[in-house]
């Protein structure tokens, strides 16, 4: 038995092939053949689990074509569950091996079940990393023309290499901040730091942390936190996933914790559906199911208990959103952000055309599929210039990098409404 026919096959039926989801989904609109579209999908999911279909190297390459931004789960009148169908099916190739290749199995190996699954090797990576820039030895490689030496999907993926932060959050943030020595806090909350998050937007951690003290938080922030999972489930390692959510409920005293804040729309995505993914565990399955109820996407959790409204402004003036795909498909954060951003004196917010429509960026599609990202990534960079504004806000690393690497050059800032919350603290002496 697969594990398309281990799902419950009232999932698979779910699907009405009204076609409500067609003109959401970016590969469906960028090819405009049925398979490329979500019921085209769920049509080959479930043949698969009839048996009427293998699971084949041709069904493996639709699944990893598909972007797993979720706008059809938010266009859907039927409210099909497609990232169950959809990581379940990753999963199944990877458990039959159709997809493998010495490359694929070689790169797979070192990041899922090496790299991010150790979070104190994953930070001696970005120290090595951060050392390697520091010295400006990317540069000269570049110059003598070192990195033409490698294959052509490895040069094209150089330049993208996200800049390691000055300092990991552990260093920059202390287990216990508290707003005000003398006065008991309003709540008590949990950070998570996050992996590319702490190793890229350290700083963003450290923004969170300030945002929270000034409304009134207190925030523990657990030492060498691991990976949430997200990267994992996504590309089909489910049991990886598993132990990762593990890890983290363990790390975290949810008995005394008012919230756990995420602040990183994919993870937060996944960070929700710990329940699930732990329901059948009978030592993790309660408490997965109380981290669920307790994880919060700081926007959501900042509209939750009323934004401190600054005295002053933030650092920009006028601002565009865009929206992480897993924050307002996965998470349905959709106007939390916009009411951070709105809450910032001066702040004039100009709203971005097809401001949900995915980056390209998408976990790791950039790398998978870079010749469909970078498609996506020309239409949303056409769509931020035409609002005339000097910086584009967005809730997620992946999306922050892949922006940034769309606006080089351009003059339009990349930064997230938390950060911008956070300098007009700063301004008014507030953290």
């Amino acid at each position: 038995m697969n594990l398309l026919q281990s799902l419950d096959y009232s999932v698979l039926q779910q699907c009405m092939h009204c076609g409500m989801c067609l003109p959401t989904c970016p590969t469906y609109v960028e090819t405009k053949r049925e398979r490329n579209s979500p019921r085209g999908r769920i049509s080959l999911m479930r043949s698969v689990a009839d048996g009427e279909l293998t699971v084949s190297r041709e069904f493996a390459d639709e699944m990893y074509y598909c972007l797993g931004c979720l706008a059809c789960q938010t266009a859907c009148p039927a409210g099909v569950n497609y990232a169950e169908l959809f990581e379940t099916s990753r999963a199944e190739i990877e458990r039959s091996g159709v997809a493998q290749t010495p490359e694929r199995d070689f790169w797979r190996w070192l990041t899922l079940n090496v790299l991010f699954m150790h979070p104190r090797l994953l930070r001696l990576t970005g120290w090595a990393l951060r050392l390697w820039q520091k010295t400006s030895m990317d540069r000269l490689m570049r110059r003598v023309g070192f990195f033409g030496l490698l294959p052509k999907h490895l040069r094209d993926l150089e330049p993208q290499t996200p800049k390691v932060a000055e300092a990991f959050s552990d260093t920059l943030i202390a287990p216990v901040e508290s707003p005000d020595l003398l006065a008991k806090p309003k709540y008590r909350v949990g950070l998570l730091t996050g992996c590319v998050q702490d190793l890229a937007f350290s700083n963003i951690n450290r923004d969170t942390v300030d945002v929270l003290l000034a409304n009134d938080c207190e925030v523990i922030t657990p030492r060498a936190q691991s990976c949430c999972g997200s990267l994992h489930a996504h590309n089909g390692e489910l049991e990886l996933a598993r132990e990762l959510a593990r890890r983290q409920i363990d790390t975290f005293d949810l008995d005394s914790l008012d919230a756990v804040i995420t602040n990183a729309g994919g993870c937060g995505s996944h960070l929700k559906q710990y329940g699930h993914l732990l329901h059948a565990d009978p030592f993790y399955a309660a408490r997965a199911r109380q981290w669920d109820r307790k994880v919060k996407d700081i926007h959501e959790w900042l509209a939750h208990i009323g934004i401190r409204k600054p005295e002053h402004g933030a650092e920009v003036s006028e601002v565009t959103y865009h929206e992480s795909c897993h924050l307002c498909h996965g998470q349905k954060v959709s106007s939390q952000p916009r009411q951070v951003l709105q809450a910032i004196p001066g702040l004039v917010l100009k709203e971005l055309p097809e401001s949900n429509w995915c980056c390209g960026s998408a976990g790791i599609y950039n790398i998978t599929q870079p010749e469909q990202s970078a498609k996506l990534l020309t239409r949303k960079v056409g769509h931020i210039k035409a609002t005339h504004s000097t910086c584009v806000a967005t809730s997620n690393p992946g999306c922050h990098l892949q922006l940034a690497n769309g606006l080089r050059g351009s003059g339009v800032e990349v930064s997230q409404p938390v950060t911008l919350l956070a300098q007009a603290y700063r301004q008014a002496g507030k953290v």
